[in-house]
């Protein structure tokens, strides 16, 4: 059985995707390593269609890249966004936070 992984690929000019399994198991190993894929664009575009799974340490990846981008004066555009996703941010009361950056 395959360990599952995060992925983040550059598309073009601005546009990444994420993929695999945003979880507990899979997210501090990856978000250690962000200097390697964190982007430095002025506009990134995040596509999320290849996302399988996503628990709350998925949810706070996506807030923290949000910020860290947002902090550095960079601008975050969520595309297809998972409703697992959508329903995590709800329920966890921080939907507003993101609210600006989902398409």
């Amino acid at each position: 059985m395959s360990k599952p992984k995060i992925e983040w690929r550059i598309q073009e000019n601005g546009l990444y995707s994420l993929s695999g399994t945003l979880e507990r198991d899979t997210v501090p190993a990856f978000w250690q390593q962000r200097h390697e894929w964190m982007p430095q664009e002025a506009k990134v575009q995040l596509d999320l269609r290849a996302v399988t799974r996503v628990d709350s340490a998925g949810m706070v990846m996506l807030l923290h890249i949000y910020q860290q981008l947002s902090s550095h004066g960079s601008e975050l555009t969520l595309l297809n966004v998972p409703e697992q996703l959508m329903t995590l941010l709800r329920l966890s009361h921080v939907e507003s936070m993101l609210a600006a950056c989902i398409a």
